[in-house]
């Protein structure tokens, strides 16, 4: 099988990318164009086989149409994801998250792609309106982050409604693990920690989330490329357990061995009314069709993150707020 990745170098893409080097898939990675030929995580991470990198700007269709041709499944993963950034430029999200979205769905119908697999997220949901949050819940974007994401989720539905394209829509909750950006809340405790801090900058710690450890969500993704009875789906990806911020905190100091408090830092809350206050996952229907279930526990995950980390702490700044 030959699969795109766009993003491939980042985050999740990375993790994805280890899992399918595993089997017997022929991997083309869709990169950012830069200067340094940087290929980002993908640079470090676990030996696999040859990789086939292209170079491009997710915004441009033509680069975007040379990655997608010859390719069977598309598994699309480049986003701007960071929510504070998303209240400073809405309009980079606009055009990166649904502009981008679009030049990989029209790509793929141009060339007849088996199957893509669209990356959604669960602040699409907002703030739970009951839990756990299966993927009937009503959809209220808090933030122009999540409000893109939504638009590009409609606009591949649309392609499978309108054009036939076989289009599987995968919304993970809070995907954590080693080589996430510092901009998420867990490798920002973490970092903080490990820099010596007996003083936290935090934001709200009320906040509940459903946190996932990204090789499980990798996984569930591989899997929703796989499933022929995906194709015109939406499916949750998440553990099924609600923690808040200050709980995940006590976990990880725990974990390392730390004895810190938390300082409430305005920089790092959001506008009141885009706060998501609440996330709870409900991914029976990815354990249906997918035959998926979370292997990591929470504590499980943390351990592996911040062994990681440990090992790794000289690409972060912990004195700095990455938006």
């Amino acid at each position: 099988m030959k699969v795109l990745i766009t993003g491939a170098g980042g985050f999740i893409g990375s993790h994805l990318t280890d899992i399918l080097s595993g089997e017997d898939c022929e991997i083309r990675a869709f990169l950012r164009y830069n200067s340094r030929s940087s290929r980002g995580w993908l640079d470090e991470s676990s030996d696999r086989k040859e990789i086939q990198v292209i170079s491009g700007d997710l915004r441009d269709y033509d680069s975007v149409e040379a990655a997608v041709k010859g390719v069977d499944v598309v598994f699309h993963l480049a986003a701007l994801i960071g929510i504070p950034y998303s209240y400073v430029s809405p309009l980079a999200y606009v055009k990166t998250n649904i502009e981008g979205t679009y030049n990989v769905l029209q790509a793929a119908l141009k060339h007849g792609v088996k199957r893509v697999v669209h990356t959604s997220t669960s602040e699409i949901y907002g703030t739970a309106q009951y839990v756990p949050i299966d993927e009937k819940h009503p959809v209220h974007p808090q933030s122009p982050y999540a409000a893109s994401k939504s638009a590009a989720d409609q606009l591949a539905l649309s392609y499978y409604y309108s054009f036939d394209l076989p289009v599987t829509v995968v919304r993970p909750f809070n995907t954590f693990g080693p080589r996430q950006s510092a901009r998420a809340v867990i490798p920002t405790i973490i970092t903080q920690m490990l820099s010596g801090k007996k003083e936290l900058s935090l934001g709200n710690l009320n906040s509940t989330r459903d946190f996932n450890y990204v090789k499980d969500t990798a996984g569930g993704m591989s899997a929703a490329g796989k499933a022929e009875n995906a194709v015109g789906r939406i499916m949750n990806i998440g553990s099924g357990r609600e923690i808040s911020i200050g709980e995940a905190v006590r976990i990880i100091a725990g974990t390392m061995g730390c004895d810190c408090a938390c300082r409430l830092d305005g920089e790092r809350l959001r506008p009141p009314k885009s706060e998501v206050e609440r996330l709870l996952c409900d991914a029976s229907l990815a354990g249906e069709l997918l035959s998926w279930k979370p292997g990591y526990s929470f504590e499980d995950g943390i351990r592996e993150t911040v062994e990681w980390f440990r090992s790794n702490k000289e690409k972060y700044r912990a004195d700095v707020y990455n938006i």
